[in-house]
């Protein structure tokens, strides 16, 4: 299989596995265990004007296509990373975690969004954890559907 082609799967499971981890956000934030959530804060800190706080026109259809162009982006390369093969369900599991990992221990402090997870409200850190896991689950599961395995 091809790099493009294989990119391509990647990015379309990325979009779906996105949309599952997104469920899990939301639930998280519905019971209280998640503030603000962290695609929210993200935007609302690169976007110009305002602060973080501070809504801005357009913030909410921004933070959803960010979020799935990230979820497509780290999916494309997974996708490349598995070089055309039906990757299991644990390896997805372990990229979603250490796509977490690299963001909330690296470069969502690095921008000042939020303190790494280690110094994160538990219910925050632990919610988007468990979603990073539904991501790469979901990642892993779309991509061997689409390679033809179960």
């Amino acid at each position: 299989m091809g790099v493009l082609r294989a990119g391509a799967q990647g990015g379309a499971a990325g979009v779906a596995a996105t949309l599952a981890m997104s469920a899990v956000m939301v639930a998280g934030r519905r019971s209280g265990r998640v503030g603000r959530l962290p695609p929210k804060l993200l935007t609302r800190r690169l976007l110009p004007g305002g602060g973080p706080h501070t809504p801005r026109s357009g913030e909410d259809a921004a933070t959803v296509a960010a979020h799935l162009g990230f979820g497509a982006g780290a999916g494309a390369v997974f996708g490349v990373l598995t070089g055309g093969r039906r990757p299991r369900v644990l390896t997805g599991v372990a990229y979603g975690l250490g796509v977490w990992l690299l963001a909330y221990e690296g470069w969502v402090p690095a921008l000042t969004v939020q303190p790494p997870a280690h110094r994160d409200a538990p219910g925050r850190a632990w919610t988007m954890a468990l979603a990073h896991v539904v991501y790469g689950s979901a990642l892993a599961s779309g991509l061997r559907r689409m390679r033809g395995g179960a």
